[in-house]
C-alpha cells in the first residue's frame, strides 16, 4: 500500500523551476544571437561562453522533456 502511494507520487514529475529553465534557455539563446550580430568588435570570451552555457541548457532541456516529462 505504501508502494502504491509513493509511485504515484513521483508519477508527476512536473515541477514548476521547469518553466524557468526553458525561459533560462530562451534567455541565453538571445544572448547569444545577439552577440554573434554584434557588428564592430566580436568578444569572443562572451560568444564562448555563452555557447557553452546555452549547450548546456538545451542538454538539460532535453533531459527534462523527453526523459522526465515523457519518461
Amino acid at each position: 500500500m505504501l508502494l502504491l502511494a509513493e509511485e504515484s507520487a513521483t508519477a508527476s514529475s512536473f515541477d514548476p523551476f521547469d518553466i524557468m529553465m526553458l525561459l533560462f534557455t530562451i534567455v541565453i539563446a538571445i544572448g547569444f544571437v545577439r552577440l554573434l550580430m554584434e557588428r564592430p568588435r566580436k568578444n569572443y570570451f562572451a560568444i564562448g561562453f555563452a555557447a557553452v552555457s546555452l549547450a548546456v541548457f538545451l542538454f538539460i532541456d532535453y533531459v527534462m522533456i523527453f526523459e522526465i516529462w515523457m519518461g
